[in-house]
């Protein structure tokens, strides 16, 4: 009997799938290509467990969110201790921040993490129990200088992948002064419509109205449609940091939309709030989405730091690759494909592609096909440029042909030399930016 993957998951494969974005070749490609854009903009990474204890994403994450509340993978150790698989990065991240005491030497911290996150949420197309993330947190600037860094940030790592058709929202969500009003106006705006609400606006009501915002269920959608916006209920400073990040925005030429029901999901935001849009994601398309989280430093017990982020989901990422039909770069491929003939071959060739391979030239060698049509076909399977049979006639006489699979041309080199020629014909494997 065949066991099968859990509900939610799947493999990253290197050939072998129908569906292109479940090839590791492009894993590869999209996660070097986050990388060189972070060191760019000089966010260092960083790696966390991906379990923690529940009380991190309790506190942190919040209460009344659907991630804690619904979705979180959480057992309990054989001690007793109550564990939760890590639903999203940035709480991991604080209490990193925090335990290892790293703001002592430095107020400001930059940092990016890519991996896997656990929510047990029913699995549709962009959506997965287990999915990954790239992510950044950039912790000890208050100003939104900060906040546009991050979203430029993101948007660069959209365009030098080729995405196109990308909407940008931002709203604030106020400081505390501003949400303590807010709150007041929103509650006495929905008190009329409570018993209209779903079952979990109805909960979040009291704890949490704000989140009634968020809420995906249509009849709540249609409530707050004529709900008082936030926008109308900001203090001094709260209003001067959103308008100075709409400023920044346009001085950088980022076109945006201000969406003023935009909350997020998860309760620790603070100000700023941005969604990424597509259109090419159907009902789930939001592809990267962050925020401003000014206080939660200080709430895992560290120094009052502010902190600003995002996160975007990488099989959203490469779906709207898919979906918009970008090319995709071809990852290294063997330069040259060894066949030997014979035990004797066997050995010489054995030799000879480690010598290849120690000189930074990609190479590989048959060791199972039996004939010769067959082991050209394997080197044409793996798209190797040569091919070069070995025998003991080519032994003997100290020179072996190479052949361009390609175009079928042969030429005949000495063996001795042969780590030089296949050097002359080996250019590094281009870097897409």
């Amino acid at each position: 009997m065949k066991i099968q993957l859990p509900k939610g998951t799947f493999d990253i494969l290197p050939y072998g799938t129908e569906e292109l974005w479940r090839l590791s070749d492009l894993w590869q490609f999209v996660e070097a290509l986050a990388r060189r854009t972070c060191a760019e903009y000089d966010y260092r990474e960083i790696r966390t467990p991906i379990y923690e204890r529940t009380e991190l994403f309790d506190r942190g994450v919040g209460e009344t969110s659907d991630i804690v509340t619904k979705e979180m993978f959480t057992f309990e150790d054989r001690a007793g201790r109550l564990i939760s698989l890590r639903p999203e990065g940035t709480a991991s991240v604080v209490r990193s921040l925090v335990e290892e005491n790293l703001a002592a030497a430095n107020p400001v911290h930059k940092f990016f993490y890519i991996g896997p996150m656990f929510r047990y949420e029913r699995p549709q197309s962009g959506r997965y129990r287990q999915h990954h993330q790239f992510g950044v947190e950039a912790f000890g600037v208050a100003g939104p200088e900060q906040d546009a860094e991050v979203i430029d940030l993101l948007l660069q790592v959209y365009k030098r992948l080729g995405l196109k058709n990308l909407k940008v929202h931002v709203n604030t969500v106020g400081d505390a002064e501003s949400r303590e009003e807010y709150r007041a106006a929103l509650i006495s705006y929905l008190r009329p419509h409570f018993k209209d609400l779903s079952a979990d606006s109805q909960a979040r009501f009291e704890k949490n109205p704000l989140r009634i915002l968020d809420s995906k269920d249509p009849k709540d959608k249609e409530i707050v449609q004529g709900s008082p916006s936030i926008l109308n209920h900001l203090t001094p400073a709260a209003k001067e940091h959103f308008q100075r990040l709409c400023h920044l925005l346009d001085l950088i030429q980022i076109p945006y939309e201000v969406d003023d029901k935009i909350v997020r999901g998860l309760d620790y935001y603070t100000k700023t709030v941005f969604e990424v849009l597509t259109e090419d994601l159907g009902a789930q398309n939001t592809i990267g989405a962050g925020g401003r989280y000014d206080g939660l430093v200080k709430q895992f017990g560290g120094p009052d730091l502010p902190g600003v982020g995002f996160a975007t989901g990488l099989e959203r990422v490469l779906q709207v690759m898919m979906a918009q039909k970008l090319q995709i770069p071809s990852s290294a491929r063997p330069l040259v494909y060894f066949i030997p003939l014979g035990e004797e071959a066997k050995e010489k060739v054995f030799s000879l592609v480690s010598a290849c391979r120690h000189n930074h030239i990609p190479a590989d060698l048959e060791l199972h096909a039996k004939k010769v049509p067959a082991a050209i076909q394997n080197a044409i399977r793996l798209e190797a440029k040569y091919c070069c049979i070995l025998g003991s006639d080519e032994i003997q006489s100290g020179r072996a042909k190479l052949k361009e699979l390609a175009t079928r041309e042969e030429k005949e080199v000495s063996i001795d030399h042969l780590i030089a020629t296949l050097k002359g014909h080996h250019a590094p494997h281009p870097v897409v930016s």
